[in-house]
């Protein structure tokens, strides 16, 4: 598996998945592909290392499965940015823009189990009906949740104008502007200060 590079910046499952795929100057107009989706699963500890090998090969052995699969995500995905821009702007989010979420959560109807790993325990998610949509399940859950705050919602988008990537605002103030300083933060300091030493230099000559 190559290493995409993913920059998990959105803090919450949900925002990170709209970012996808996240690089900042093209989250908003790349399409997302089978290797994207199993890699954002895979570094969101949705599935293990094992599991994201076996899906991979998917698209060679049940090619509809993984076509459908990738179909469901990309509609999921491209709901989340309407709502997400929604809330940012504070905004209403329109009754069709939440259908594909409610999609997902209707499919993959199931219950959480406190189960065994090694000499520890964690919740896992069990859907009731034996399909790939339930990988999709946790990322429908965290949207459903945010989507609920409504006005009160802590969705953030990049100031950076050349930005599209989402972020949930759970800083102390609750006025965080960027997506995270190493991507943008550290770029906007940066240009604001030659900006500042271009116009000294100028003021002098």
């Amino acid at each position: 598996m190559r290493d995409l590079g993913f920059v998990l910046v959105g803090g919450r499952l949900a925002v990170d998945f709209c970012n996808l795929p996240s690089l900042p100057a093209t989250a908003a107009t790349n399409t997302l592909s089978w290797e994207e989706l199993v890699c954002f699963l895979r570094a969101s500890r949705i599935i293990s290392p094992e599991r994201s090998h076996e899906l991979l090969a998917l698209t060679e052995s049940d090619p509809k499965a993984a076509f459908d699969l990738l179909n469901r995500a990309k509609r999921l995905r491209d709901a989340l940015r309407f709502c997400f821009e929604a809330l940012a702007a504070k905004d209403h989010i329109a009754r069709d823009r939440v259908i594909p979420i409610n999609e997902v959560l209707r499919v993959t109807e199931g219950h959480d189990e406190v189960v065994e790993s090694g000499r520890s325990w964690k919740i896992e998610f069990l859907a009731r009906e034996d399909s790939l949509d339930w990988l999709l399940a946790a990322v429908a859950r965290s949207a459903a949740e945010l989507i609920t705050e409504g006005e009160t919602s802590r969705i953030r988008l990049c100031a950076n104008p050349t930005c599209s990537l989402f972020f949930y605002d759970d800083s102390r103030t609750h006025r965080r502007r960027w997506c995270s300083m190493a991507l943008c933060g550290n770029r906007h300091k940066v240009a604001a200060f030659a900006r500042r030493h271009s116009a000294r230099r100028a003021a002098r000559a």
